[in-house]
């Protein structure tokens, strides 16, 4: 009635045979896990062989993506946050009375100025650059990394509790363009070094903001 045939016992493997098949197996899974899954998808690379084939790069860019979407996420966060209870709205008030006191005489001051201003960073540092325009205000901006790449946000903070994000990037070399002020306040750019080595961010502004300052 079956055309098939039933393998005798003596073509079926021994018990013998089938833990060491097991341990093979089990010995070369452990081996693609150390050797590439670890370092291509956590950096992480205990024999090296990772690194030489440049697997542990991959890991390494995909772990600073991470770290940066983490951080981008708690940045969406706290914009999206509730109302603040009154002690924190008498807090605000109180800021931008200070904001007022200490930020608007510099908005009067003659626009048309031109800066250049020079950011050292070491891996896993930040820094932060701000213009202080009026609303509509342009300047004319341009910076470059020297030394390799950065990661970057293009924001803005306004007196009267305004914030608004313009343009993000990684791993980038540099950028240019005229930025135009959407309120009256703080407008800059913040950068971050993902890479292993020390990095400088050269800004050239120049145009209609009273001041330009390190916030951070």
């Amino acid at each position: 009635m079956y055309n098939s045939d039933i393998p005798s016992r003596a073509e079926l493997p021994t018990s013998g045979q089938l833990i060491r098949s097991t341990v093979i197996a089990i010995i070369a899974a452990t081996a693609i896990l150390v050797t590439v899954v670890l370092p291509a998808e956590y950096a992480i690379d205990p024999t090296g062989i990772g690194r030489a084939i440049g697997l542990t790069e991959m890991g390494e860019i995909k772990s600073q993506l991470a770290e940066e979407a983490e951080r981008d996420r708690l940045l969406d966060e706290q914009k999206t946050a509730p109302a603040s209870a009154p002690a924190d709205r008498q807090s605000s008030i109180a800021g931008r009375i200070l904001a007022e006191l200490f930020v608007s005489p510099a908005h009067a001051q003659p626009a048309g100025r031109a800066d250049e201003v020079k950011v050292t960073l070491k891996p896993g540092e930040g820094a932060e650059i701000k213009l202080v325009m009026t609303k509509g205000a342009k300047a004319n901006f341009s910076w470059a990394v020297d030394g390799g790449v950065v990661n970057f946000d293009l924001h803005a903070d306004g007196d009267a509790g305004e914030s608004k994000s313009y343009k993000k990037g990684r791993a980038v070399p540099g950028a240019e363009g005229v930025l135009e002020a959407a309120f009256t306040g703080a407008h800059g750019w913040f950068w971050r070094n993902r890479g292993k080595a020390d990095v400088t961010v050269t800004l050239k502004t120049n145009g209609d903001y009273a001041e330009v300052k390190r916030v951070m």
